[in-house]
């Protein structure tokens, strides 16, 4: 996958629906093993809570999608949470809502609806992200070629990861694998070939509103 949309880090929220007191939480993961760990991990913490209920997606394409409504009626809990997370279009990702009943019932429509928006703000306080595959294109220049560069690289979108100081300036630039040849020439043209540029191995970095998130 060169890009995919998940959540950046850790994130947990709560609110009080009808006297129960819901939290959320919500984290990227990178196999099955460590969504299940995840799980156990929040289960663990609230082992005096009324349900904890769970959903969670995987895989390239989706393929692994689990879901628990840890004893609320069925259909009302793991899967609006699941539900949820498909329409927000995420995978490998993990969510956990965490119910402590406050003595008034909700009904099955209020339920989905509770642990939906629960869940909803779990994952944004995860902070949702375009999870995309870059090359890191280091570039050597002189401080004189600095703007020019920097101007090309702001009008073709490209993200500056950092700069460092020297002698000379070093930049280290996010590119797409396909666009590495692009940048290359991009970089040649603006200073006139004066430049060293180094290659390395594809990462994935997380991008919001066209910015990195560290």
């Amino acid at each position: 996958m060169n890009s995919f949309k998940t959540v950046h880090s850790f994130g947990s929220d709560e609110i009080i629906i009808n006297k129960s007191k819901f939290i959320g939480y919500a984290s990227p993961i990178n196999s099955e093993d460590e969504a299940i760990d995840f799980i156990n991990q929040i289960k663990k913490k609230h082992a005096d809570a009324t349900h904890n209920v769970y959903a969670y997606v995987y895989g390239d394409n989706s393929n692994i999608q689990r879901f628990s409504d840890d004893g609320e009626p069925s259909g009302t809990a793991g899967m609006p949470v699941l539900n949820l997370i498909k329409l927000e279009n995420l995978k490998n990702v993990v969510v956990v809502v965490t119910r402590y009943f406050g003595g008034i019932l909700l009904g099955a429509g209020g339920l989905a609806r509770a642990y939906s928006k629960t869940a909803k703000i779990g994952i944004d306080s995860a902070i949702i992200v375009d999870k995309t595959l870059y090359c890191d294109v280091n570039v050597e220049i002189d401080y004189t070629l600095l703007g020019k560069l920097e101007n090309e690289l702001s009008k073709n979108n490209y993200l500056i990861k950092n700069k460092i100081f020297n002698e000379k300036v070093n930049l280290n630039i996010l590119c797409l694998e396909d666009d590495v040849e692009k940048l290359k020439s991009l970089i040649l043209n603006a200073s006139s070939a004066k430049c060293k540029i180094d290659v390395t191995d594809s990462s994935y970095y997380s991008v919001k509103d066209g910015k990195l998130i560290d």
